[in-house]
């Protein structure tokens, strides 16, 4: 039996992604086991551009917009603050007219909105992401966590642990080393009793009160160009650690390119705003024959991708 669907190629600030219509395709993808979807689609053989961070459907949840988002390796996450920025474009230019709306994910809900562009005419969105300083995907972290060591997962580095719907911990260093932050990833993996269903961690480089460079290996990816909640969480522990202001645009750069992160602290809660882009790179027809994907390719965005590339050079060069 073969399913066919319309796909969209997709990006946030870097990280990839293959995003589709669930409300659209909501019959044929009925019953359909996605977390082997994600895996062919995202494997170095399935679409053809390759590189790709995760699958990401829009779909309905008791009749409210929602994201789901998988993986590379099919697990599902709870939350991607990259890839929800993709999926609220698509809701908001196919079925909604206001610009500002809930997103729901992992169980939690999301004020998103459209936002003015970063750059030229560069599609932007803006997520607010409640933070979370305790949660039991990190038992060991007490009711808050802040710059504190974890010896069992390295002597020299003191982590923050946030929860944003996901898990996660942010070392602070003066040079950004990949090979370590793969090493870290890896040990997470061997701590169990610490980390029961993984963690996404992040080095992150100070560079200036209101600019920051942060570096991700992410549960269920490895290491990545881009992890929108990691660069949120990264942003905030520099705040609860008095490096970063609240209420002010913090820039926070990757490898993939830039976001603006404002921690707004309240009384009796904390969250940060993520604004950032919301790309699309090309839209195309897939059929899946159970072993087999075949991808065709129906529209390039051409323009976006150009305007992309030249926002990027922009912010390295500045």
């Amino acid at each position: 039996m073969t399913m066919t669907l319309e796909y969209t190629l997709c990006h946030g600030s870097g990280n990839r992604f293959v995003l589709f219509d669930g409300i659209r395709f909501g019959r044929e993808l009925a019953g359909a086991d996605l977390h082997r979807l994600a895996r062919m689609a995202c494997a170095p053989d399935g679409l053809r551009s390759g590189g790709l961070d995760g699958l990401l459907l829009l779909t309905r949840i008791g009749g409210r917009f929602a994201m789901r988002m998988f993986n590379t390796d099919g697990s599902e996450a709870e939350m991607c603050g990259n890839g929800i920025r993709c999926v609220a474009r698509m809701a908001r230019e196919r079925y909604i007219a206001e610009d500002a709306f809930i997103l729901l994910s992992g169980g939690r809900s999301y004020p998103v909105r459209r936002e003015e562009p970063l750059f030229g005419g560069m599609p932007t969105y803006g997520v607010r992401i409640g933070i979370g300083l305790a949660s039991d995907d990190f038992p060991a972290g007490g009711d808050r966590f802040v710059d504190r060591p974890i010896p069992e997962l390295d002597e020299t580095l003191r982590f923050t642990y946030l929860h944003l719907g996901n898990p996660h911990l942010t070392a602070r260093v003066e040079r950004i080393d990949y090979e370590r932050l793969g090493r870290l990833g890896e040990r997470i993996g061997q701590l169990p009793e610490l980390f029961p269903r993984g963690m996404n961690v992040s080095l992150v480089r100070v560079d200036g009160p209101k600019r920051i460079f942060a570096a991700t290996c992410e549960r269920g990816v490895g290491l990545t160009d881009s992890c929108g909640t990691a660069m949120t969480a990264s942003t905030t522990a520099q705040y609860l650690s008095g490096l970063c202001p609240g209420g002010e645009e913090i820039a926070v750069y990757n490898r993939g390119g830039m976001v603006r992160c404002r921690v707004e602290p309240a009384a009796d809660s904390l969250s940060t705003r993520l604004t950032g882009n919301a790309t699309f790179e090309t839209e195309g027809r897939l059929e899946w024959t159970g072993p087999q994907l075949r991808f065709g390719t129906l529209k390039a965005y051409d323009d976006e991708r150009e305007t992309y590339r030249r926002f990027v050079a922009q912010v390295t060069n500045g």
